[in-house]
């Protein structure tokens, strides 16, 4: 079958193109279904209801496309020969590849158009750059039924979910279009949404105390300057709640609104305030807030009488309305407690284990016996100083010791590095069945019942649980791993991926998609039915449109290194070894070795890296040297640097380059004295360019000619333990003190071990290093335990281009100083390569395994006499050390063979326009030596490939069965659609699920409450805070599951009226009695399939109504010729088909309650 043609242009010159095939050398045809989706873009851009401006951003978006595809024909069109030839005129050099690139650890990450490892995703908001990110941070998200909402750390802003698949706005590249809010709004903690009350509201909550309401502006309120209509929002209501920031929110299931802060502060905001504050006009707004912040219900001091408040301090980091049974969960770390949302009284109380808590759990109270405990020491101690003089010093650093790892044991325990802290609670979420799910820090899942009985555990993942999300059958958890698991409702793992490359913090979801939002603020989309059998479908087909959102990158890398020998460089150095090179790159990296050396400078390195501290005033100088070389401040920005003792690694990106690069993160890896001292060992900086990742990594490895297999130590050493990723809960304070006692604790080892070493003869410099030694040991095993690696691979191995650089100290073997010096000085170059160790160990698959170095065309660099010009320079003296290359640059980037080309598969190729040594510059024992990398790096228009996604999973006929099978619903009946209550009755709705088959999910809500006038017609209902039941009615269980052939009862039962209460300031004020007139609502039985979403179900609408006066008319049951229902006369039927649940509908409008 032939393919539909390209574009349909009228342009002659245009459609010139469109005549063009290009079937690929396995007889796929590249075009099929080409821009099917951009011309129909292009057809409604030219109706008449569309503007000038959906115009432009369709011409845009093709041109793109069109751009993308010339761009893969030259590519694919050229022949072998073409690229050779251009390859040849960019002067590339010839590269010796290392043996060993087939293990896994070396071969390059596997990259693809669609991950192969992970359903196919919709990108709302590509992976940003953090440097972009600070103070707006992105912290969570909501969806509720038309936008996804979301919250940061300088405001909100909200996608219309109908917009997902448009083409990126101005505002970022790459992210679908949004809304912001006004910046400056404090940083924002949880979000809550509120479809019940009319006009879809969410309320968050913000570090600065406040709860601010957002709502969608209606048409009249939001025309633009030029009279058009756009969709937006604003903030319609904004109190202080608490004095510390609100942690947590929910809204319960009679529409009150909850909110949690630090130390168990726990307060209510009745729905009949809020609803009388957001009912008052703009100018009344501050009137409204006084109203809302004074009418508070403080849930904690109500339990002060019974002397239970004391059990309630630890911070309240989540909230969850069980709508199901009517209660809310408030949960700390390790407790939680249970509240009924009627009575809005305190249930139980229970720790993490399921058991109840009837006492103060002094854990959570300040413990002074440390500290008396201390202080008797220290007397204790002076007194024995006193009577024994001759106390050793041994003794006494032996006692400091072992007191302050007694110290850090206590404070670690109650701080966050004890067995409690791993089992604490990070998640909570409620199933449709009514079970409640938490998730924990050491990645255990626990299932509790709706009375707060734990049932069982799961253990799918070590790492932490930092989100749960529930749809339909199935629950989502994010791991702080970065990974996405999804389960059924018996636990049982259905699938799994690496869904971020940072922890996912949170989830949502809505219009079948489950976002996921990462720590570095990047929001992906799942579709619900992942892992199914539409993810092959769709990722098939998008990868047959690669060529569409393929975007081809190109750039230059000057890659510089130098052991400068504990000296200084001139300018005039700089210039000829960086300077004279970097015109036309657009990246800069140097690295330097022995910048400083010597016991001090050593020790204190060591001390430094125990707080997290790095660099000196020697390093800043060589830092600012090289800034002034390249003009940094105008040509050139410096993005990272790492020093590391004598180590020191630097990069600077060029101006108009500097808004692709950016996640700058450091690392080092000591090798010196025990794996601990920087004198040998690497440092390294890891950044993004064009959303790939590169590794720049400075080494300085063992020396002398004997050393080989410590130096291929040293490389596989660095190469597996390097981390750059930052530990995520090493930030507190609580975790501040703790290291802050490890840093005592080791300087009180290193003094020890100092003072045992040195008195058994050894030198003062080999002391120091033991003691510093000691404090780096013992912080870094510390640090271990907040550090993961996912299935134990290295970080390099994850980096799409890896440049090793340094002094890797390799040397020439069998051949003499006299040998070396005459082949250097006849520049017989081939014959001395043949002698050169890194050479051979490459060639052996020994080190650097898979990595590529350009043909050797320089003379050794390694060792020269100072300010000696010339060849002749090289070391005459005593030791007359042989000439060698110490001096190397060696990389890896995505290919697995010399002949790939650039593309997705393939993102990052390189290829080495100059390697060679500037012999004139004579500041150092060794010369520095400069490599230029050209890279080509593949990117993805995120915007394309997000209307792509779009276009295929609204076109492709399979993936539409697939979804439509996987969204049915069953047939379900319910046994009436009208029910009467007098006081206190109770009636018994039955929901039968006559499909055989499939089980049936439903859940009731409320639409509103009215009152019954005197003519016994309803007025107009208002709905109460997210669909919530009126105080009289209660419905149990208001969500679950119906299993094939199977009949679920619930119970709707009529509360005895009651004496309400105003609170002002959290103390109950006025008291009046709940208005006793006929009230009326109108329950809505919503039932969907297990994957249907929020939009696909099937509602069935019953009128509850309350006579009080019991003044209800018998029943009529004559038929009705014109087809209305009179007043109050409520007619019943036993059974009720929900397709034809509309009839009732009509008959309910009839009543004159819309």
């Amino acid at each position: 079958m032939d393919p539909p043609p390209l574009i349909d242009f009228s342009d002659d010159a245009v459609s010139s193109v469109t005549s063009h095939s290009y079937t690929d050398p396995h007889g796929t045809r590249i075009f099929d279904r080409y821009l099917s989706y951009s011309s129909s873009s292009s057809a409604a851009a030219s109706s008449d209801d569309e503007d000038e401006t959906h115009t432009h951003s369709s011409s845009s978006t093709t041109i793109k496309r069109l751009d993308y595809m010339i761009d893969f024909l030259d590519r694919k069109l050229s022949t072998s020969d073409d690229r050779n030839r251009n390859r040849r005129s960019a002067s590339s050099l010839p590269e010796f590849v290392g043996r060993g690139g087939d293990i896994p650890m070396f071969r390059p990450p596997v990259r693809a158009a669609v991950h192969p490892a992970r359903p196919p995703s919709l990108e709302v908001r590509p992976h940003p750059l953090r440097e972009t990110q600070v103070g707006c941070f992105l912290r969570a998200i909501l969806c509720t039924e038309k936008q996804l909402w979301g919250g940061g750390e300088n405001g909100v802003r909200m996608w219309n979910l109908k917009d997902l698949y448009s083409e990126s706005g101005s505002e970022e590249d790459g992210t679908a279009p949004f809304k912001e809010s006004v910046k400056g709004v404090s940083a924002l903690m949880c979000l809550v949404g509120d479809e019940g009350s009319g006009s879809g509201l969410v309320w968050s909550g913000h570090r600065d105390g406040k709860v601010r309401c957002w709502k969608m502006m209606n048409q009249n309120q939001n025309q633009n300057q030029h009279g058009c209509l756009s969709d937006g929002f604003r903030e319609a209501l904004s109190w202080q709640a608490h004095r510390g920031p609100v942690l947590s929110l929910c809204i319960s299931s009679y529409g009150d609104l909850w909110s949690g802060s630090e130390g168990g502060a726990l307060k209510l905001w009745p729905w009949e305030t809020l609803e009388k504050a957001l009912s008052l006009t703009a100018e009344e707004r501050p009137m409204a807030a006084l109203i809302v912040e004074r009418s508070y219900i403080d849930l904690r001091s109500q339990l002060s009488v019974n002397g239970l408040s004391s059990m309630l301090t630890s911070d309240i980091k989540n909230l969850l309305s069980d709508k199901s049974s009517a209660k809310v969960w408030s949960a700390g770390y390790l407790s939680f407690a249970l509240w009924d949302a009627h009575t809005r009284e305190l249930l139980k109380v229970f720790n993490i284990d399921g058991q109840i808590e009837n006492r103060v759990d002094m854990s959570l109270l300040p413990d002074f016996s440390v500290e008396d405990e201390v202080k008797m020491k220290i007397v204790t101690s002076s007194k024995k100083d006193k009577m024994q003089s001759s106390f050793g010093f041994f003794q006494r650093s032996r006692n400091a010791i072992m007191g302050a790892a007694d110290a850090v044991r206590r404070v670690a325990a109650r701080s966050g590095f004890g067995d409690d802290n791993n089992r604490r609670t990070e998640a909570l979420a409620i199933t449709i069945d009514g079970m409640i799910w938490t998730g924990c820090a050491n990645g255990l899942l626990v299932q509790w019942d709706a009375n707060g009985n734990r049932l069982q555990d799961f253990q799918h993942h070590s790492s932490a649980v930092q989100c749960l999300c529930t749809f339909g059958s199935r629950i989502w958890v994010g791991y702080v791993s970065g990974i996405v698991q999804v389960l059924d409702l018996e636990g049982n793992l259905l699938g799994g991926w690496v869904a971020h490359s940072s922890p996912v913090i949170k989830m949502t979801v809505g219009a079948g998609y489950v976002f996921t939002l990462a720590n570095h603020g990047g929001i992906r989309g799942w579709n619900v039915t992942s892992p199914g059998p539409v993810d092959s479908i769709l990722s098939s087909e998008l990868s047959g449109k690669e060529f569409l959102y393929t975007r081809i990158e190109s750039l230059k890398i000057l890659t510089g290194t130098w052991n400068v020998g504990q000296g200084r460089a001139s300018h005039d150095s700089l210039i000829s070894w960086l300077g004279s090179a970097a015109s036309d790159v657009g990246i800069v990296v140097v690295g330097l070795q022995e910048v400083e050396m010597g016991a001090g400078v050593l020790a204190m390195s060591a001390a430094k890296e125990t707080v997290g501290l790095e660099g000196s005033s020697v390093g800043q100088w060589w830092l600012d040297l090289i800034g002034k070389t390249l003009d940094e401040g105008s040509t050139f920005e410096r993005v990272g640097s790492r020093q590391l003792a004598g180590l020191l690694v630097s990069v600077w990106v060029r101006t108009n380059l500097k808004a692709y690069v950016g996640d700058v993160d450091a690392a080092a890896v000591p090798c010196g004295f025990g794996r601990a001292i920087g004198n040998k060992g690497a440092v390294g900086l890891r950044l993004r360019v064009y959303d790939r990742v590169m590794c720049f990594v400075n080494c300085h490895f063992a020396a002398h000619l004997e050393a080989v297999n410590r130096r291929n130590a040293d490389f596989d050493h660095v190469y597996r333990t390097m981390t750059f990723s930052r530990p995520s809960n090493l930030s507190n304070a609580a975790t501040g003190m703790v290291r802050y006692l490890l840093f005592c604790c080791s300087l009180a080892c290193s003094m020890y071990l100092f003072w045992h070493v040195y008195r058994s003869g050894l030198p003062l410099v080999l002391s120091v290093a033991a003691g510093a030694s000691s404090a780096v040991q013992m912080l870094r095993s510390t640090n271990a335990m907040g550090m993961q690696t996912v299935e134990g691979i290295p970080e390099l191995s994850e980096a799409d281009m890896v440049i090793f650089l340094g002094d890797f100290n390799y040397r020439l073997d069998g051949i003499s100083y006299d040998e070396a010096r005459d082949f250097v000085s006849q520049r017989c170059f081939d014959w001395l390569k043949e002698k050169d160790q890194l050479r051979a160990e490459m060639e052996a698959g020994n080190v650097f395994q898979g990595m590529r170095e350009a043909v050797i065309r320089f003379p050794p660099t390694y060792k020269f006499e100072r300010h000696q010009a010339g060849l002749a320079g090289y070391d005459s003296g005593e030791k007359k050390r042989v000439p060698a290359w110490c001096d190397r640059i060696v990389y890896r980037d995505n290919r697995s063979a010399l002949a790939s080309e650039c593309s997705l598969e393939c993102p990052v190729v390189s290829s080495i326009l100059q390697y060679e040594a500037c012999m004139d510059v004579t500041d150092s024992d060794h010369k520095p030596i400069r490599c230029i990398f050209s890279v080509d790096v593949a990117r993805v228009d995120e915007s394309i490939k997000r209307q792509e996604f779009g276009d295929i999973m609204g076109s492709n006929e399979k993936i539409k069965l697939i979804l439509e099978e996987l969204r049915q619903i069953p047939e379900t009946i319910v046994s009436t659609n009208n029910i009467i209550f007098q006081n206190q009755d109770t009636s018994v709705l039955r929901i039968t699920n006559k499909c055989g088959k499939k089980d049936a999910f439903y859940e009731i809500i409320c639409e509103g409450q009215s009152t019954v006038k005197e003519d016994g017609q309803a007025s107009d209902r208002h709905p109460r805070g997210s669909f919530g039941f009126p105080r009289w009615l209660e419905v149990m269980p208001a969500t679950g599951v119906l299993k094939p052939d199977r009949i679920e009862e619930i119970s709707v039962h009529h509360e005895d009226f009651q004496t309400l209460k105003e609170f002002v300031d959290g103390v109950p004020q006025n008291w009046w009695c709940e208005d006793m007139r006929d009230q009326e609502v109108i329950l809505v039985v919503k039932v969907r399939g297990s994957l249907s979403t929020e939009t696909e179900t099937k509602n069935h609408r019953i009128r509850v109504r309350h006579c009080y006066l019991a003044k209800t008319q018998p029943m009529d049951h004559k038929p009705n010729n014109t087809g209305q229902i009179q007043g109050n006369v409520l007619p019943r039927s036993d059974y009720q088909h929900l397709s034809s649940s509309l009839d009732v509908v009509d008959h309910l409008r009839n009543l004159h309650s819309p």
